[in-house]
């Protein structure tokens, strides 16, 4: 898990832990529970946020990637072809 993605999903938690005890600190009546509201918001927020994180699929080192072709040779020192690395 990289960092971006730590940063996401505690910045993530604290915002439906937020919304959650903000929607119930009303006056208990008779009424339909307003925390629903808060939940509901919580897990949509969590449900968009997931999505998208999980939708960028690049990976994220320290700030750059960069990917070409490298020759690749066997043990004996023989040229057998090239692979697409990242690094």
């Amino acid at each position: 898990m990289s960092i971006k993605t730590r940063i996401a999903a505690v910045a993530l938690a604290a915002l439906a832990v937020t919304g959650s005890i903000v929607s119930t600190t009303s006056s208990a009546e008779a009424k339909q529970p307003g925390w629903v509201w808060g939940v509901g918001a919580g897990i949509a927020t969590a449900a968009v946020v997931g999505s998208a994180i999980a939708a960028s699929n690049d990976p994220y080192y320290y700030g750059y990637h960069r990917c070409g072709w490298v020759a690749q040779y066997n043990a004996f020192g023989q040229y057998v072809g090239r692979v697409r690395t990242c690094y």
